[in-house]
Order: C-alpha cells, then structure tokens, then sequence
C-alpha cells in the first residue's frame, strides 16, 4: 500500500512501555544489558518494536502512529525515534499497567481527531505473515467505520490449549462479510487451567491477541465505563495540563495511581458492543516468555547463537515474573 492511500482519520497506538521480565535471561544474552524485550534484536537485527511499526505501517501512517513508552527506558527508545520518527511519543513517569498506557494514548490521539478510529498494537508480538494480519486490522477499520459503537478484537486461530493466553468465545454475528465474519464477544477467560484451555480449544475458541480497533469515543467510552476512577482521575490532569504542564501534571498523576489491566478490568466486563473478527491463515505468538521464542524460532528454522543452553534459558524465564 503506498502511503498516500492510508487514511488522515486513522491512527494506532502501539504500547511499547512494559518491562519484559520473564524475557530478561534472553534479553542479557542478546543485548547485554537489561533492556526490555521491545528494543531487543532478536531476528535479523531488529527490534520486536521495529517490527511492529514496520507491521503497522502497511495499514496507518507513521505520522499517526502514537508510541506509548515509559520514561525510565529512554536510553532504549530514543536512538530508535531518531532513526524512524513517527508521531508525538506519550512517555508515561512509570510504569502502571495497561489500561492508563491505552488510556494516555488515547488522549493524545484525541488532540488530533477526536471520533477518528485508532488501532492498538501490543509491540512484543510474532507474526507470520504481517500483509494477512493487517488486512484483518483494515477489516476492523471498515467496520467501526460503518458502526462507530462497535470496539473490535482480532481473534487468533488457536493452535492448541494454551494456559498464558486470553481466551475469547465468539457468539452471534454483528456482521456477515464473507471473509471478515464480526461476532460479538459471548465470554473471556484470562490464562485458563490447563483441562479449561483443552475444553476452549476444542469449542473453536480463539486466542486474545489484544490487538483491537475502535472510534476514539467508543473506546474512551468503554474505559470510563469500566474503571470510573481511572478515567476521572486521567481527565483531571488532562485539564491541568495548561497550569502545570503536562510532565508534571502526569507525574503527579502517576504517582498515586494504582495498577490497571486492560484484559482483567476492562475487556472483562463484556460491554455489549464488543465485537471479535476471527484471524485465520496466520501464526502468531506472544512472546512472553523464552520458552515461546524459542519454540517460535525453531519452527521458523532460525538457530541464533544466543539461544544455546535453551532449556537452561528457558526454566530461567519461568521463574521469574512478569
């Protein structure tokens, strides 16, 4: 796609501010130090974030493309905006979990159009074929688009009963499109027992990428409507902006904020315009843990040096958090 045909009114965040802990054991042998695994290079010398924008830009413009990133990682992200400048970054004081990242890069992308429809992007995934995903993510696009109430997951074909992974049962149909069927999202179960995860695969169920597209205002919607306090405590400080400044408004923020997850908080209150668009064709993983990558890389076929003693990698990962 060239990029005058990606559209003015689209934008994506792409969150890029966790710590990767479990990933550490593989990061320090990569990298050498404690980065997090965003801006670690794992295949071909770039940096799961490089891939993911590189993902994301067949689909939306760099220029509305919105990274959310935490402060303490800035000598990690900062040769990498210098190298590929896209929109203005949101830089969070620290680290609060998933839902006041979304929620701070939804009101940055708000400034720029307040009821255009934003696609987000965790930026620690594998994909394997980037031009089939992001022509499901356009699908999204084109339903919210024709039903801006609508907030649309990318549900994965399961491979098998995976325990990390949200679970996503799809039930009636909001829309019938032939190759992008929209079903509304019956039920969500979060890191499932193994004898559940075995019961789900069977049903058809799908994985939960995170990977979602609304309008602007559906989204903000949802949030305030599922964590009140959230939303009233962020549109505070959003308005303290013009006395404070923005650093220090969001400082004080972030400072008593407790930590929020999107998956738990907000998605699992099942709002009844939340719609799931099956991925089929397409190999995804999290990489959440070493265990993953290495499983990910040796079906690719790819045996880097770094990834020698791999069981011993592996069992480190599991040990530590998150």
């Amino acid at each position: 796609m060239e990029f005058g045909a990606r559209r003015p009114d689209r934008w994506a965040i792409i969150l890029a501010g966790g710590e990767g802990l479990r990933l550490r054991p593989l990061t320090r042998r990569i990298a050498g130090d404690e980065r997090p695994k965003q801006f670690c290079p794992f295949l071909d010398g770039e940096t799961l974030l490089d891939r993911t924008r590189a993902r994301v830009a067949r689909t939306v413009r760099p220029d509305r493309t919105c990274l959310v990133l935490t402060r303490s990682h800035e000598r990690f992200y900062a040769p990498l905006l210098a190298k590929r400048p896209l929109g203005p970054p949101v830089v969070q004081p620290r680290g609060r979990g998933t839902a006041p990242a979304i929620l701070y890069g939804l009101l940055r992308v708000a400034d720029g159009g307040s009821s255009d429809a934003v696609a987000l992007f965790p930026s620690d995934h594998h994909v394997s074929d980037d031009a089939r995903f992001m022509a499901h993510v356009e699908a999204a696009f084109a339903t919210v688009e024709t039903r801006p109430d609508l907030v649309v997951l990318l549900g994965m074909e399961a491979d098998g009963p995976e325990v990390q992974y949200g679970w996503i049962e799809a039930g009636d149909r909001f829309l019938d499109r032939p190759a992008y069927p929209v079903y509304r999202v019956r039920r969500f179960w979060e890191k499932p027992a193994l004898a559940l995860a075995e019961t789900l695969f069977e049903r058809g169920c799908l994985w939960n990428s995170f990977v979602l597209v609304a309008r602007v205002p559906a989204l903000l919607a949802l949030i305030r409507g599922a964590t009140p306090d959230l939303y009233g405590a962020f549109m505070a400080a959003w308005l303290r902006r013009s006395t404070l400044g923005e650093t220090e408004a969001m400082r004080s923020l972030y400072a008593r904020l407790p930590s929020t997850n999107f998956s738990e908080d907000v998605l699992g209150t099942r709002p009844a315009n939340l719609a799931v668009l099956p991925v089929r064709g397409v190999t995804w993983s999290d990489w959440g843990d070493p265990a993953r990558v290495l499983q990910t890389l040796g079906r690719l076929g790819v045996h880097p040096e770094w990834a020698e003693g791999e069981a011993t990698l592996a069992g480190a990962g599991s040990r530590s958090g998150q």
